[in-house]
């Protein structure tokens, strides 16, 4: 899969630091785990089929 489309937001510091140790604790860069959560979230909602982004 190729990433093309990057995406910038701020946080609160307190999510940033929670979303750091989520990411090591998961053995994966910031990145990874936000596109983890968004993934999960958007397919659990009906957003995103099953089968894509994985």
């Amino acid at each position: 899969m190729v990433k093309t489309h990057p995406l910038g937001f701020r946080v609160e510091p307190e999510l940033k630091e929670a979303l750091e140790r989520a990411a090591k604790d998961d053995m994966r860069s910031v990145s990874s785990m936000v596109e983890k959560i968004l993934t999960m979230y958007l397919r659990d909602k009906g957003y995103l089929p099953k089968g894509v982004a994985e």
